[in-house]
């Protein structure tokens, strides 16, 4: 069976409804689909509007928090979505998101850019606002060729749109997951760019805080990451998990289905349910 524990739609900064990340996953193979829109349950909430799903599809979100300064992701995977716990969380982290955009929308003002907040809004199409959705307004009014300008000239890490500083704690976040049934799981820890010390230090805090799992595969990745956060992952007794991390098609390193298997020695996280 093919497991894609994380994946996005346009509830939060993918590019599909949930039902055609749904449709589009089920295409691909995928038997068990988690949809982890960040600091979002909307797309689950569309989803239970729908009598039956192609595949199974597991409730779960995207929760933004930061860790010494940098920026990391928490994943609540099989949460009970209608926890008041949770849903205070998503509360929390909602209002956050709104005060966050404000501020980058401020700091792009600074940078001559006006109405940015106004953009970014209309490029979103919901509330969910985050820093892709002002990267895309900047592509749209001609200020940058790219996203990948938009994020090293303005909204990359260190940059003026950069605002970490709004969201919950990792102690608080991994309560609210676990307070829902659910388990939480670090996001794509790679992507951190984190020298392996400061890696193993944030996976300690993690476990500290009562983080359950981390993803050993994220998307297409080197044979020799998968081997060392395999390695991470059963040193420290964690649950494994894999996603693709889909935001929308035509992206071949985050593909539907189409990543490395976990490794032999990894407990898979859905093991734990």
């Amino acid at each position: 069976m093919i497991f894609d524990l994380h994946s996005h739609t346009n509830c939060s900064d993918g590019s599909l409804s949930p039902t055609e990340l749904v449709n589009l996953a089920a295409e691909a193979g995928v038997d068990v689909l988690a949809i982890t829109d960040h600091d979002s349950i909307t797309a689950w909430q569309q989803l239970e509007l729908r009598t039956a799903q192609p595949l199974q599809v597991i409730p779960a979100l995207e929760f933004s928090t930061q860790w010494r300064k940098t920026g990391v992701h928490i994943l609540g995977l099989n949460v009970d979505i209608h926890s008041e716990a949770l849903q205070a969380g998503v509360r929390f982290q909602q209002h956050a998101r709104r005060l966050r955009a404000e501020r980058i929308a401020e700091k792009l003002q600074q940078a001559g850019f006006h109405d940015a907040l106004a953009g970014a809004t209309a490029v979103a199409g919901n509330d969910n606002l985050g820093r892709p959705h002002f990267a895309q307004h900047l592509v749209n009014i001609g200020a940058v060729n790219n996203f990948k300008q938009a994020f090293k000239k303005y909204l990359g890490a260190g940059k003026p749109g950069d605002i970490k500083q709004c969201w919950a704690d990792i102690p608080q976040i991994v309560a609210w997951i676990r307070d829902a049934g659910g388990t939480a799981v670090l996001a794509h820890p790679v992507k951190y760019d984190l020298t392996r010390t400061k890696l193993v230090a944030l996976v300690d805090d993690f476990i500290a805080a009562g983080g359950q799992g981390m993803e050993v595969v994220s998307g297409k990745q080197m044979p020799n990451i998968t081997r060392d956060l395999a390695i991470i992952c059963q040193q420290k007794q964690l649950l494994a998990s894999c996603g693709s991390d889909f935001h929308q098609p035509g992206q071949p390193w985050a593909e539907l289905g189409r990543f490395p298997a976990l490794p032999e020695q990894c407990q898979p996280v859905w093991q734990h349910w």
